[in-house]
This record gives C-alpha cells, structure tokens and sequence, in this order.
C-alpha cells in the first residue's frame, strides 16, 4: 500500500497503519476519541468475525472491536 489516506476497513489483517483524521461525527465520533483514537495512533487489524464484521483492531495496548460503519470512518495511511 502506498502512503495515501484510505478507510481503516480497508487495511489487510496483520498490517499497521497511522490514523490521519476521523470522518465521523456526534457519539461514534466521541466514542472513537474517548478509546485514544487520535490523529498520530497507530493501529492493526488482528482479527476478522466469520461474517467480517466487526473486526478486532489493535489500538494502544487494547483489542477492540470495530464495527463496519465506525471503521469506515476512520481514515489511514501505511
């Protein structure tokens, strides 16, 4: 992947990328930032449901889960 901002729901299993800005707003919006996810925070996806969504992401020591419509929002660059 090149260095051009993409969807956090784009990023392969197993690779990390730096998260650049949030497209979201109201409560996912303030959700997302109350769990660290920042400008400058690194994440990776570690593990996808059977049915892909949601998917368990690796963000600041923590495994959380993320589903489709938040992880979309969330934009990213390798």
């Amino acid at each position: 992947m090149q260095n051009d901002e993409f969807p956090l729901l784009r990023l392969p299993l197993g690779k990390s990328a730096r998260v650049t800005s949030l497209a979201l707003d109201g409560a996912a919006r303030r959700r997302i930032l109350d769990l660290g996810v920042v400008s400058g925070t690194v994440i990776e996806p570690l593990y996808r449901s059977p049915s892909g969504n949601p998917v368990a992401y690796l963000i600041r020591g923590a495994v959380i889960a993320l589903r489709e419509d938040i992880s979309s929002g969330i934009m990213v660059t390798c």
